[in-house]
């Protein structure tokens, strides 16, 4: 049995902002059309989106505080019977807020495959996203990005599923591994990043006890690709006039 009190507070708070989220996540499907409730939940997304923000910069107090504020309002909600839910138990969170799962991408076009690859690996843990440096988009795109580093990185640390964004190396793709020492790297469908070659280069930097995953999932491409998505807005806006 775990007692809560005997983990780091930081992973403590990890765990209310987890259980939150899987409130939310379950009662989206089912809101009340007033509009009033509608709101509140907006407000305690907000509340969400600041303790995952204060959490980042280490400020645990803010971070608890406004995660409090969360819970509070959806108790206020389920007291009232307009919502109905249950908290999960500290314990069956425990191993998700332990959990980092490293992902990365350029995130140029904000679309659905990104979404679903963030969620997918919110799924396993705590979500740290690593930006394409602007450098490293030229490098392996073959042209400028479409949106700065900074932009893209403000963009991605608002998304929903993720607990942190930060820039990675224009020289090293792995030093941020190194200093975010996450337990997983969750892959991208059609990221070229070998996997053998990934454990390798771990093994030589003392990080073999990282797990390497794959998500497999092959999604609609028309919608699912900035590369597809920048295509059909030259063939539709710029090639008909």
């Amino acid at each position: 049995m775990i007692n809560i009190e005997e983990l780091d507070l930081e992973t403590r708070i990890c765990l209310y902002i987890m259980n939150v989220e899987q409130v939310l996540d379950k009662v989206r499907t089912s809101l009340d059309t007033d509009p009033r409730v509608r709101e509140i939940i907006s407000i305690v997304e907000a509340y969400v989106k600041d303790a995952k923000y204060y959490l980042s910069r280490r400020d645990y107090f803010t971070a608890l505080s406004t995660i409090t504020y969360a819970e509070g309002l959806l108790d206020a909600l389920r007291f009232l019977n307009i919502l109905s839910f249950e908290w999960k138990r500290p314990s069956e969170l425990v191993e998700r807020a332990r959990t980092k799962v490293l992902t990365a991408g350029t995130f140029e076009i904000i679309h659905p495959g990104h979404i679903y690859y963030l969620r997918q690996a919110w799924r396993l843990g705590r979500v740290v996203t690593i930006v394409s440096r602007d450098s490293t988009v030229r490098k392996i795109k073959k042209r400028d990005p479409i949106v700065d580093e900074k932009s893209r990185l403000e963009v991605v640390g608002s998304l929903y599923y993720v607990h942190k964004a930060r820039l990675g190396y224009e020289d090293d793709m792995l030093r941020v591994v190194e200093e975010e020492r996450p337990n997983i790297i969750l892959l991208g469908p059609d990221q070229p990043v070998d996997e053998d070659w990934l454990k390798r280069e771990l093994e030589k930097r003392g990080l073999g006890n990282i797990e390497v995953l794959r998500l497999r999932e092959d999604l609609d491409k028309s919608v699912y690709s900035t590369s597809m998505i920048i295509r059909r807005i030259v063939e539709k806006y710029v090639i008909q006039r």
